[in-house]
Parts: structure tokens; C-alpha cells; sequence
């Protein structure tokens, strides 16, 4: 038995020598050391000697298996040393041929201000909620207080699929959905960022597809100075702590009372400029308090529960930031004009 187990240990170590590849090392690994290898062969002869010899003869056979694992091992070392240095020696690369200019992306500026409202909002507890742009009639406006023949609608002249069925024109029926599926009645504080859709000319500050962040929060006891309170916050974090913010009376058919924000002029500090057409200040927002009718129609009775929304264009916050002067910019994909954007993080932008 130990002339068998010499002689093979010699086969083995014979037959590495030819070994050309690690392919051809993984072949012969199985050959010897697999299930109908000759070391298994061996050990299955075991059982036909004596206990003392199973003793002796085991331990021959588990140095054989240890030395031709180490054997395997260190060949495989030596096949993939010599594989690499082959490959490094046939692949070289030239450093000094000159670099290829590549054109790297950046986040849209509409994306940026997008998410700097949203991680603002986020930080002061309100969910973000997105819904179709294929909207319902019913929460496009029925459910908004906006009635079959209210002149609200002609004023939005939107975009209609079928009678009841079109391209939503704000953002505001995802509020409605949201009470909608708010089956216990329970608070809600969401802003529903998204695309809306309204015929109109395309010029420098319309366009027919553009986005709104529309926000809504309904609870007890909501009263005019939350919306206040939270109107001041956005205005100042998003154009300077040292702005100053204006309420004026306004009508939406969706809320009651009504406000328009304007914040003062960053560029003239308030005294008149081209920027607020000479005036100090720039609107930058629509809000109120949530009309009872719509609180009704979405199963809040407005006895008990008050809230006040708001809407906010990406795109005029983008224009104002960055002094951009034409909206149509927002969409043509003109790479001179987003390369703009593309700065490094924490750099001033453009």
C-alpha cells in the first residue's frame, strides 16, 4: 500500500510539470483529488485492513492529500504569476498619448431646486407624494371646488383626452386624492411635487408643460399664522434670511381666504430694479386657507378640520436664483446653457 501511495504521490507530481494553464490545473485537480480520483480509490480500501493498518495506512493518505493540495496551490500560484506577467507585457498602455475630453452630467437646475424644496419640507415634517398625470375631471377640479361651467376652467384651457379624462393642470388633485384615500380622517402635511399641462403659447416666462410643488397640511385648529409661519420659512431659506415677505389678498376658487407671497428684491434690496420691474418686490408663491368645499368633498368636515395650501413654480424659483431670463431654456437640452450648472459640489454657481 505504501508503494502505491509513493508511486502516485510521483504520478502527481510528474504530471504538474506539464501543467500549461490554470484551465488545465483545474482538470487535474479533479482527476486526482475528485470523487473517482485514485486518492478516493485508496481511501475506499481502507475498510479491507486491520484496525491497526487503518490507522497507519489513514495517515499516509492525509499527508498524501496535504502535500498535492499544497502541490495544486502552489502551481496555481506560479500558472497565475505567469499569466499576469504575460498579459502585462503584451497589453501595455501608452500614458503619454494625450487624454480624451469627457462630457460630464450634472443635475438639471429645475432638479436642483426641486430637491432643495423637497429636503426643505422633508426636514419640517411633510411627506412627498407624487400621482397621475392622466387626471380624473372629478379631482382635477370638481373635488378642488371647480364646478362643470365655473370660469375657473377656461382660464386653465387644459388639455382634454376624453370628457372626463385630460392632462392634469396642477398639481392640487393629488391633495384631493390624498384626503380621498385618507380613510380615517386623520392629519395630513404633504407637498406633491410634479409635471402639469396647460394650452398657452410658449414665450420667455410661459410654456405649456411646466412643474409645480403644491403643499397642503388639514388638522384642527390650522389657522392663517401657520401659513404664515411656514411661508416665511420657505421664502427665507430659499432666497436669503434677510428677505422680507409680503402678504396681499388674492381668489382661488380652491381656498378662502387667498394670498399671494412676494418676497423683496434680492438683487435691489427693495429700492427698484428690472428684476422686480421697480416695484422691490417679486411674487414668488399662491396659497390660502382650504376651502370648506373642498374639505366636504373629500371627507373632512370643515367643522372640525381647517388646513391651508400652497403652490410654488420651480421654474420662477429657478429663473430668480439663477437669473435666468427665459423658461423655454428650462427645455431645450442646450448643453452650453446647462454646462452652467455643472459645477463642482459646494462651488458658487453661475
Amino acid at each position: 500500500m505504501k508503494e502505491k501511495v509513493e508511486a502516485l504521490k510521483q504520478e502527481i507530481k510528474e504530471s504538474l510539470k506539464s501543467v500549461a494553464s490554470v484551465k488545465e490545473l483545474n482538470d487535474l485537480k479533479v482527476k486526482y483529488l475528485g470523487k473517482k480520483g485514485p486518492i478516493n480509490e485508496l481511501t475506499s480500501m481502507m475498510k479491507e485492513l486491520s484496525i491497526e493498518e487503518k490507522k497507519e495506512f489513514g495517515k499516509i493518505l492525509n499527508e498524501l492529500k496535504n502535500e498535492t493540495n499544497t502541490l495544486f496551490e502552489q502551481t496555481r500560484k506560479t500558472l497565475e504569476e505567469q499569466e499576469l506577467n504575460k498579459k502585462l507585457e503584451t497589453e501595455k498602455i501608452d500614458i503619454t498619448l494625450p487624454s480624451t475630453k469627457l462630457h460630464i452630467g450634472g443635475i438639471h437646475p429645475l432638479t436642483k431646486v426641486i430637491e432643495e424644496i423637497e429636503d426643505l419640507f422633508i426636514s419640517m415634517g411633510y411627506d412627498v407624494v407624487e400621482g397621475p398625470e392622466i387626471e380624473e375631471d372629478l379631482y382635477n377640479f370638481e373635488k378642488l371646488n371647480l364646478p362643470k361651467g365655473h370660469p375657473a376652467r377656461d382660464a386653465q384651457d387644459s388639455f382634454y383626452i376624453t370628457e372626463e379624462m385630460l392632462l392634469r393642470t396642477q398639481t392640487s388633485p393629488v391633495q384631493a386624492r390624498t384626503m380621498d384615500a385618507n380613510l380615517e380622517k386623520t392629519p395630513i402635511r404633504v407637498i406633491c411635487p410634479g409635471k402639469v399641462y396647460r394650452r398657452d403659447d410658449d414665450d420667455a416666462t410661459h410654456s405649456h408643460q411646466f412643474t409645480q410643488i403644491e403643499g397642503l397640511v388639514v388638522g384642527e385648529n390650522i389657522n392663517l399664522s401657520h401659513l404664515k409661519g411656514t411661508l416665511e420659512e420657505i421664502a427665507k431659506k430659499l432666497f436669503g434670511s434677510d428677505r422680507e415677505v409680503r402678504f396681499r389678498p388674492s381668489f382661488f376658487p380652491f381656498t378662502e381666504p387667498s394670498l399671494e407671497v412676494d418676497v423683496s428684491c434680492f438683487k435691489c434690496g427693495g429700492v427698484g430694479c428690472s428684476i422686480c420691474k421697480g416695484t422691490g418686490w417679486i411674487e414668488i408663491l399662491g396659497s390660502g386657507m382650504v376651502h370648506p368645499n373642498v374639505l366636504r368633498g373629500c371627507g373632512y368636515d370643515p367643522e372640525k378640520y381647517t388646513g391651508f395650501a400652497f403652490g410654488i413654480g420651480p421654474e420662477r424659483v429657478a429663473m430668480l436664483k439663477y437669473g435666468i431670463n427665459d423658461i423655454r431654456h428650462f427645455y431645450t437640452n442646450d448643453l452650453r446653457f446647462l454646462e452652467n450648472f455643472n459645477r463642482v459640489e459646494g462651488s458658487e454657481e453661475k
